[in-house]
């Protein structure tokens, strides 16, 4: 008999976790992500907006990874990532997004609208929100002002901190203490490993350290914990070193411990102090060639998959 193939809990929102989750469904059948919900821009934003729920984009994207590789999930995979075109009320709203506010409004329970997409897609795993409520991102930036580059600011939004020209240093909640999803704190209790990242830093990575029962429930679980880099440090980290991605993980939780530290060879090879940090937080560190072959910065889905495989012992 086939020994049982571990229970992962990804961790992330957006393109990074999509790669993610591609590359982790060709591993394991056994798999749950945990999607931030803090987006208020596009197409998620002006649903939040006008019906006051959970952002879906990113639950959205989570889901399309999800999906086989045979033709039926191939096609579910373009339909919830295609767009409307034209200039009307529905212009630029993503059909997944609107196929998952639907069912939102039709059941009024969003995990129960997400596995009756997953369902519906035969996606090889579940997707959760990690907050009951929709979220705000608050950062503390520097350099808004050329004129007092070290005057602090605050940036409020997902979609103004992803676009600042400034450098962020820490970002919070709003609200500060929200609830975490219940499915989510139990899929993180039974797991067997946890990953955090790849992603945007301070929208997609930190936040679920910053809901208080997600970060209770990664503290005190038995799985293992895997922190998987970026390929290249762009957008809210452009010009951070790997090991400052990790300096900034710990400083907005200071008791966090990993086993694992995933880097891309390129990013790892100029940055002689990575191996010393990811060992301040217990954690070996694991150098593989993970960038796609195109020249974008984008994680070869098959070559993460294999890293995975390797360090996740199947």
């Amino acid at each position: 008999m086939r020994p049982a193939l571990p229970r992962v809990v990804a961790f992330g929102g957006g393109h990074g976790l999509f790669a993610s989750l591609s590359a982790l469904r060709r591993v394991t059948d056994n798999l749950t992500a945990i999607v931030t919900v803090a987006d208020d821009g596009g197409s998620s934003g002006r649903l939040r907006a006008e019906f006051d729920c959970l952002p879906p984009g990113d639950l959205r994207m989570a889901l399309a990874a999800l999906c086989g590789d045979d033709e039926s999930g191939r096609t579910w995979a373009d339909v919830l990532q295609s767009r409307f075109g034209g200039h009307g009320p529905l212009a630029g709203h993503a059909i997944g997004n609107l196929l998952i506010a639907g069912l939102w409004q039709s059941l009024g329970d969003p995990v129960a609208g997400l596995d009756m997409v997953a369902r519906l897609l035969g996606a090889k795993g579940r997707v959760l929100p990690m907050s009951a409520v929709p979220l705000e991102i608050l950062a503390e930036v520097i350099g808004m002002d050329p004129l007092s580059p070290d005057e602090v600011s605050s940036i409020r939004g997902q979609a103004a901190v992803a676009k600042t020209q400034g450098e962020v240093r820490s970002v919070h909640l709003i609200p500060e203490d929200p609830p975490a999803c219940r499915e989510a704190v139990d899929s993180i209790d039974a797991a067997d490993w946890i990953i955090l990242g790849p992603g945007s830093w301070f929208t997609s990575v930190i936040p679920h350290l910053l809901v208080p029962g997600l970060a209770a429930a990664i503290h005190r679980t038995s799985a293992r914990r895997l922190l998987a880099l970026n390929l290249e440090p762009a957008g809210e980290t452009a010009g951070f070193t790997a090991a400052r991605h990790i300096e900034l993980l710990a400083e907005h939780a200071p008791d966090l411990r990993l086993d694992v530290v995933l880097a891309d060879e390129g990013f790892a090879a100029n940055d002689p102090h990575l191996d010393s940090y990811a060992a301040s937080m217990g954690a070996k560190l694991i150098v593989a060639d993970l960038a796609a072959r195109d020249g974008s910065p984008r994680h070869d889905v098959f070559r993460l998959a294999s890293a995975y495989a390797e360090v996740l012992g199947i």
